[in-house]
C-alpha cells in the first residue's frame, strides 16, 4: 500500500484564479512593472505551469479585460433584453446600475485594467474592446432616452459615459465601505449622473493670450515630452524623440533632465502646481458650496487646458525613485483632501468614507470624459463637465 501523500486537488478554474493574481499585480505596478515570473510567483506556480494556460502577459491581460466585457454585456442583456416587458424602463434602469456597481465593487481591478492598461492589448483586441462597449452603451443610451425624451442621442451618450466613470472610479483609491451600501452608493451616484440637466449652450472661453518671448530650451523639452507622453505612452518615447520634438539632439535632453523617469517627475509637479493655483483661487469663496463649486470648476478648466495634468494621471505606472513617488502621491492626497473638507461642510452628516468615494467619483468623471474620443470633442464639455461634478457632489 503506497504512502505518498495525496497530490492537492487542483483549482476547478486554474486559468481564471491566474489571471485574478496577475490583475491585481498589474493595477498595482501597471503592465511594464510586472513580469511572466511575478505573476507565476504571486499565483504559486511555475513559470512553464503558467504557460500552458497563457502565451504571454498580453494574453493574461487581454483575458481579464475581454473578460469584464463579457460581464459588462451580461448584466446589460439581464436587465435591459431579458427584462419582463412590462416592466418599466426606469426600473430596468436601476436593475442594470445595481448590476454593474456590484461588479465595480467585486471587481476593482477590471476597470483599472481597461483604464490604463488596454492601450498594451493588440490592434484587433483593442477594436474589439471599442465595439462590444459601444454597443453597450448604445443600449444604454437607447433606455435613458426612453425615460429621458427631451434629451438629444449625444447628451444621453454623455450621461451614460459619466454613470460608467462612477463605477470606473472605484479602481483610482483604496476606499472601503460596507458592500451593500458600497452598491447603493455606486448607484446613487450614477442615478443623480444620469438625472443631470446639462447646461445650456456656454459663452465660448476667451482666445489665449500670446505669451512674451521665447520658451527657454528646459521647458521646450519639457513641453514635448508632455506631448509626446500623451500621444503614444511613455514607454513607447525615447529621449531621441523628445530631442527631436524640441529641435535638439537626443544627448542634448539629458543637459536638462537625466532620464525619462526625471521628466515624469517635473510633469507631475507642473500639474500640481497648476491645481495648487486654481484651487487657491476657487477657495476664495464666502462660504464651503461656493468654495467647492468653484473648486469643481477649477478642477475641469485646468484639466481641459493643461496637457501636464492628464500625463500625469500615468505618473505612478512609470518606473521613477520611490521618493518621487510618495512625494507626487502626498500632494495628490493633500489636494483631495481640500474637496474633502469642503464637501463635508457641505454635507455634515456624510460620513468620511462615503465623501471619498464621492470625491474620487467626480474627479474619475472629469478625467475619463476629457479622454473619451466619442464625446472629448463637444464645444461646451467644460460647462457639462463642470455640472455633472456638481451632480456627483450632491449640489444638484
Amino acid at each position: 500500500m503506497s504512502t505518498r501523500p495525496a497530490r492537492p486537488p487542483r483549482p476547478r478554474d486554474r486559468k481564471a484564479q491566474l489571471a485574478a493574481v496577475a490583475a491585481g499585480l498589474f493595477r498595482a505596478r501597471g503592465f511594464h512593472g510586472v513580469g511572466i515570473n511575478d505573476i507565476a510567483a504571486a499565483a504559486g506556480v511555475t513559470g512553464p505551469a503558467l504557460y500552458r494556460h497563457f502565451s504571454d502577459k498580453q494574453a493574461i491581460l487581454a483575458y481579464v479585460v475581454l473578460g469584464g466585457i463579457d460581464d459588462m454585456e451580461a448584466v446589460t442583456a439581464g436587465a435591459l433584453t431579458d427584462s419582463v416587458p412590462s416592466e418599466p424602463v426606469a426600473e430596468q434602469l436601476r436593475a442594470l446600475l445595481t448590476g454593474l456597481a456590484t461588479q465595480a465593487v467585486e471587481r476593482r481591478e477590471i476597470a483599472a485594467l481597461w483604464r490604463w492598461e488596454g492601450p498594451h492589448l493588440a490592434r484587433e483586441e483593442r477594436r474589439e474592446i471599442r465595439r462590444r462597449s459601444g454597443a453597450v452603451l448604445d443600449a444604454w443610451t437607447k433606455a435613458v432616452l426612453t425615460t429621458r425624451p427631451e434629451l438629444a442621442g449625444e447628451e444621453a451618450e454623455l450621461l451614460c459615459w459619466a454613470a460608467l466613470s462612477v463605477f470606473g472610479s472605484v479602481s483610482v483609491h483604496h476606499t472601503t465601505v460596507a458592500r451593500k451600501r458600497f452598491i447603493g452608493l455606486l448607484v446613487e451616484l450614477a442615478t443623480a449622473v444620469l438625472r443631470t440637466t446639462l447646461p445650456d449652450a456656454a459663452a465660448p472661453p476667451p482666445a489665449p493670450v500670446a505669451g512674451l518671448g521665447t520658451p527657454s530650451r528646459r521647458e521646450q523639452v519639457l513641453a514635448a515630452a508632455t506631448a509626446l507622453f500623451a500621444e503614444r505612452g511613455f514607454h513607447a518615447v525615447s529621449m531621441e524623440d523628445i530631442g527631436a520634438a524640441a529641435g535638439i539632439a537626443g544627448p542634448s535632453v539629458y543637459r536638462h533632465f537625466p532620464s525619462k523617469a526625471a521628466l515624469m517627475v517635473a510633469i507631475g509637479h507642473r500639474a500640481a502646481d497648476r491645481l495648487a493655483l486654481a484651487a487657491e483661487q476657487a477657495l476664495r469663496a464666502l462660504d464651503e458650496e461656493t468654495g467647492l463649486r468653484r473648486l469643481a470648476a477649477s478642477y475641469v478648466h485646468t484639466l481641459l487646458h493643461t496637457p501636464e495634468l492628464l500625463v500625469s494621471f500615468t505618473a505612478d505606472r512609470v518606473t521613477m525613485p520611490d521618493r518621487d513617488k510618495a512625494d507626487l502621491l502626498r500632494i495628490q492626497r493633500d489636494y483631495v483632501a481640500q474637496w474633502l473638507t469642503l464637501l463635508t461642510a457641505v454635507h455634515p452628516g456624510l460620513p468620511a468614507r462615503e465623501a471619498k468615494v464621492r470625491v474620487h467619483a467626480a474627479l474619475t468623471v472629469a478625467n475619463d470624459l476629457s479622454r473619451t474620443r466619442r464625446v472629448s470633442g463637444r464645444p461646451h464639455l467644460q460647462a457639462e463637465l463642470t455640472t455633472l461634478l456638481h451632480a456627483v457632489l450632491g449640489l444638484d
